[in-house]
Formats: C-alpha cells, sequence, structure tokens
C-alpha cells in the first residue's frame, strides 16, 4: 500500500492474537484471534469511521494502534515512523502526537485525583506546562469543552456521564495532537447526549485539524461524523469505503445485514425495505472458520467461500471488499 503525501496513519497486516494459558505452568493451548491482518490508511484532517458488531476487534485495532496493545505483527506508520520499532523514550515523545478518548466515562478517570490533576498530568508528563501554568491552562480547556472552570477542584464523582465524557475529550485534546482513536466515545452515555458530544468533537476537529479514528457500532451515528468507513468482522476487514458510497452501495453482504438494521425516518421506504437477517452466532475467535470468516452466516455462500480466503480488492476507485462473490445491492 503506498503511502500519499497527506496520509497520517498507515496500517499494514496488523495483527493481535492473545494467548490463552492454562494450568500450573501457564502452558500456551490456543490464541484469541483479536485482529488477523487488516491493512488501512488514515489521512490527515479526515475521520475514519470503524463499525462491527461487539467483539469483532474494533477496541482492541484501536489500542494496538497506540501501543497501548503491542501488535503481534504487521506495520503501524505514523507519518514515516513505524511504532511497532518504536520504545522507551522515543515512543514516549511520540505518544504526545496521539491520543485516547475511552468508552467508559466512569472507568477511564482516575477517582482519587480532581479534574485539575487528571488534565493537567499529561501537560506534566511532556513538559508542556509548568505547574504554575497548569491551573490555566485547565481552565481553558474546560471552556473548551463547555464546562464550567470552576469545575476544576471537583473530582469525578461529582459529574454526570456527559459531563466526565467532556474532562477525557479535554484531556485527550490537552497535548494537541495529531490523531485521536475515539474509542465508541458515545455508546455509555444517554442518547440526549450523544449529539452534543459528538457536535463537540467536530468541533474541535475543525478548531485543531484533528484526525480521528471513531470506531461505534451506531451506524447512523458513524455516517453523520465519518467521512470513509471500514467494517469489520470476527478480526478482519470486509467493506472500506467513502461513507455515503458505502451507505448507498454496499457490497459485502455482512455490511448489508448491518445497514438493513438501521432504521430510515420514512415510513413508506421503511415498509417496503427488506431487512436481511443473519442466522447463527458469531464463531468464537479462538477458533475461526476456515476462508472466509462470515460463510457460516452468509446468504449467499459457497464451496470455494470455505476453501479459500477472499482477496482484499478494490471493486471500484475506493472501495475496497473482501468477498468471493461481491454484489452492488
Amino acid at each position: 500500500m503506498a503511502a500519499e503525501a497527506n496520509t497520517l496513519l498507515r496500517i499494514e497486516d496488523l495483527v493481535m492474537h492473545f494467548p490463552i494459558k492454562r494450568g500450573v505452568f501457564q502452558r500456551t493451548v490456543g490464541y484469541v484471534h483479536a485482529v488477523d491482518g487488516i491493512s488501512f490508511e488514515i489521512k490527515k484532517g479526515e475521520t475514519m469511521g470503524l463499525v462491527g458488531e461487539s467483539g469483532c476487534g474494533k477496541s482492541t485495532t484501536g489500542r494496538a494502534i497506540l501501543q497501548l496493545y503491542k501488535p503481534t505483527s504487521g506495520h503501524v506508520y505514523f507519518g514515516e515512523t513505524d511504532l511497532t520499532q518504536t520504545k522507551g523514550e522515543e515512543l514516549r515523545r511520540m505518544r504526545r502526537q496521539m491520543q485516547m478518548i475511552f468508552q467508559d466515562p466512569y472507568a477511564s478517570l482516575n477517582p482519587r485525583m480532581t479534574v485539575e490533576e487528571i488534565m493537567g498530568e499529561p501537560l506534566l508528563v511532556h513538559q508542556v506546562a509548568s505547574r504554575s501554568e497548569i491551573k490555566a491552562r485547565v481552565k481553558d480547556l474546560l471552556h473548551l469543552v463547555n464546562l464550567n472552570p470552576s469545575f476544576a477542584d471537583r473530582y469525578p464523582h461529582e459529574f454526570s456521564g456527559g459531563q466526565r465524557q467532556r474532562i477525557g475529550i479535554a484531556r485527550a485534546v490537552a497535548l494537541q495532537p495529531d490523531l485521536i482513536v475515539c474509542d465508541e466515545p458515545i455508546s455509555a452515555l444517554d442518547v440526549s447526549i450523544q449529539a452534543q458530544v459528538v457536535n463537540l468533537l467536530e468541533d474541535l476537529q475543525k478548531q485543531f485539524n484533528l484526525t480521528y479514528l471513531f470506531i461505534a457500532h451506531d451506524l447512523s451515528m458513524v455516517r453523520h461524523i465519518s467521512s470513509r468507513v471500514a467494517v469489520m468482522y470476527l478480526g478482519i476487514m470486509v467493506e472500506l469505503a467513502d461513507r455515503d458510497e458505502l451507505y448507498d452501495h454496499p457490497y459485502h453482504p455482512y455490511t448489508k445485514a448491518l445497514l438493513s438494521a438501521v432504521p430510515i425516518p420514512d415510513p413508506f421506504v421503511e415498509e417496503k425495505r427488506q431487512r436481511v437477517i443473519l442466522t447463527g452466532d458469531v464463531p468464537s475467535p479462538v477458533n475461526p472458520p476456515s476462508g472466509c470468516r462470515f460463510r457460516t452466516r452468509c446468504p449467499i455462500a459457497q464451496g470455494a467461500c470455505a476453501e479459500s480466503q477472499p482477496e482484499w480488492r478494490e471493486i471500484l476507485p475506493g472501495h475496497f471488499v473482501a468477498c468471493h462473490f461481491a454484489q452492488e445491492g
């Protein structure tokens, strides 16, 4: 995959397997195939959506990109730097340019630290501000995410879920990074708050020219915020295209099934639309199916699907799919 001049992040054959250990001697008896050889790139200033069912490897992908998990194999290029080969002090310096917004606003904030200490910690660690400057910087950050600057002395338990997530967002942008991995940042929030948080993320993106990897399972929200969308299933990527192209012309049967579950606010269109109901359960990532991983639930599966893994191919300019019998639908 050739890198373009405006490419910020490039993933090549990323693999993340977790060993399963048993017995007194903790012998490895197998592996969880969380991510199994995915490749894509994210351009500067864009929002890349990553969708799929729970357990398909979306969050693991985000954490492996930031080296919170050390990938089993593959390459993660941030600009010209291969993060998988970067360690120690050099990796610590790179982390200033990459941040993460976590899914659970209740678990991602230290309950024993005040808001000022939570937001000030990355500024101190990366020596961006001195202790005397942090108080003013924290108030600016709180104002940036539409929270009262006087909240700086409060503890996380004094805030609602939406307010805690805003604190997490402020912490992520404190170092003015280039890339932010948003790991389902709205899934734990009330529906009434979700739109406010997404609008805040869009405003910050325009203000600081941020690049997002937006991980979610809410397909309607992903369509709203993303410029391109990738679909994952059981550790592999099955389709990738521009937002409107993917939603209007899906090729992979799994993508069609996901999109058929998204309600359309038009009763006449909704009544005529055909739902795609998948049968069976998602196979175990410990022992994934041979060939195409989706074949056990696929309505168009044939013998070839069990024999060989589908090639990741460009079916249209910028539209990639992994399916032997991909058809527009």
